[in-house]
């Protein structure tokens, strides 16, 4: 596949001053995805760890939990940025509504929170993990660290894995934030690491619907953003039992949904 930042020239202003430079971007190019003949969806995305992106999107779409669900995945070699999954014997494709992402946008809203959190493998309920708010505090500048792209671009969301204790496990870049979260879930799957009890995945910008629908899916019980939640969001990580923290960031958050795991020092 393709490179995550290409160059570019520009025209840089400043201050009193004016001067011709290339500048590094973060690449933007499609992703189809296909088993047989059938396309499952197009993205697009930051080129760049492909097989994590599809496995995590298709656990994010409820056709997989395990590794040995998902019999192959290949680069197309005739069709530039095309990856085929080859499903085991009785997995079936995601349902039709999946066709056609972009970079910005997730689940149609026509689905109701109730089908979406009946529809969850793994149940956050009874989870017992806890962690404490300086850990919480502390993620968005971990993740910050890992961002290798971002550095170089300024033009990428990440979205991360952590344990409770603040120990990085994953983090991964996308133009897309729902992008990254699926690089996240599937390379944890590939892994073996699902469901993704004891972590936090914590993200960059806001949390929306479908990125609770994926932290739920992938069984992580603390969902944390740098930024607001949406009120879907809310309504979901609620219905699914999932702890949602929002405007993490200088020592403070808000925590919308089940606070009992979050631990606050007294």
């Amino acid at each position: 596949m393709g490179q995550m930042t290409t160059r570019r020239p520009v025209l840089r202003l400043r201050p009193g001053r004016a001067a011709r430079r290339p500048d590094t971007l973060a690449v933007e190019e499609p992703l189809l995805v296909r088993v047989g003949d059938r396309v499952l969806t197009s993205t697009m995305r930051t080129p760049g760890h492909d097989f994590d992106l599809v496995a995590g999107w298709l656990v994010g779409e409820g056709a997989v939990r395990e590794k040995p669900e998902i019999a192959g995945l290949k680069e197309c070699i005739n069709e530039d940025n095309t990856i085929e999954v080859t499903l085991a014997v009785g997995v079936a494709p995601p349902r039709q509504r999946a066709f056609e992402t972009t970079s910005a946008c997730g689940v149609c809203g026509a689905d109701r929170i109730v089908d979406v959190a009946s529809a969850m493998r793994w149940k956050l309920r009874d989870d017992p993990t806890r962690v404490d708010v300086a850990v919480l505090s502390a993620l968005p500048d971990a993740m910050r660290a890992e961002q290798r792209v971002f550095d170089r671009t300024g033009g990428l969301h990440a979205a991360g894995l952590f344990t409770t204790s603040g120990g990085v496990v994953i983090v991964r870049e996308d133009v897309g934030r729902h992008n990254a979260v699926d690089k996240v879930v599937g390379a944890a799957l590939l892994a073996g690491r699902l469901p993704l009890a004891g972590h936090v995945l914590q993200v960059s910008g806001r949390a929306s619907f479908e990125l609770v629908q994926k932290a739920a899916a992938a069984g992580v019980p603390v969902l944390a953003a740098v930024s607001a939640p949406s009120s879907l969001a809310v309504d979901l990580a609620d219905e699914c039992d999932l702890t949602l923290v929002g405007f993490v960031r200088g020592g403070g958050m808000n925590v919308y949904t089940h606070p009992e795991r979050v631990r606050v020092a007294r």
